[in-house]
């Protein structure tokens, strides 16, 4: 799976990133919430762990944006924030799952195996890449507000350069 590794301490976005790679996954780890919506945004992602302490924007708020911007990606919540409100409150903002700190990494791998199973791969409807999004099934282009007429020969170029 796809993964977007959102941790503010270094070290430990490292450790996350290099177990999760070892079970055959493929991780891109960000450390504040300007950056994961950034990333968000711009790539899809099959998963999103997501720490809730983060600079600038905090993992309620990242996770709130995202929603709605209609990300689907799955989230796994990541946090020193255990109480029983803090996850109530992930789950209701639209979070699959949560973890508290301190973890066990086999748990995280675990967990993340888990929401892979229980949500098979969709196959994908839209590219999007910035403010460039490509519909596969009617074929639309747009960028930002705009639609683009591409020739079939273009369309399937700038398919093949989106999934990249």
């Amino acid at each position: 799976m796809h993964i977007l590794v959102v941790e503010d301490e270094v070290r430990l976005a490292r450790q996350i990133a290099s177990a999760l790679t070892e079970a055959g996954h493929d991780p891109i780890a960000v450390h504040d919430g300007e950056a994961t919506l950034r990333a968000a945004l711009e790539t899809p992602f099959d998963l999103i762990v997501l720490d809730l302490g983060l600079p600038r924007i905090d993992g309620f708020e990242v996770l709130r944006r995202l929603r709605a911007q209609h990300v689907t990606s799955r989230v796994l919540i990541l946090t020193a924030r255990g109480q029983v409100a803090d996850r109530v409150t992930g789950l209701h903002l639209g979070a699959d799952d949560y973890l508290a700190k301190p973890f066990a990494m086999q748990e995280l791998v675990a967990r993340v195996r888990a929401l892979g199973r229980r949500y098979p791969e969709e196959p994908a409807v839209l590219l999007r890449v910035g403010d460039l999004t490509l519909e596969l099934v009617d074929h639309t282009v747009c960028r930002g507000t705009g639609q683009i007429e591409l020739s079939a020969r273009e369309l399937m170029l700038l398919k093949v350069l989106m999934r990249e």
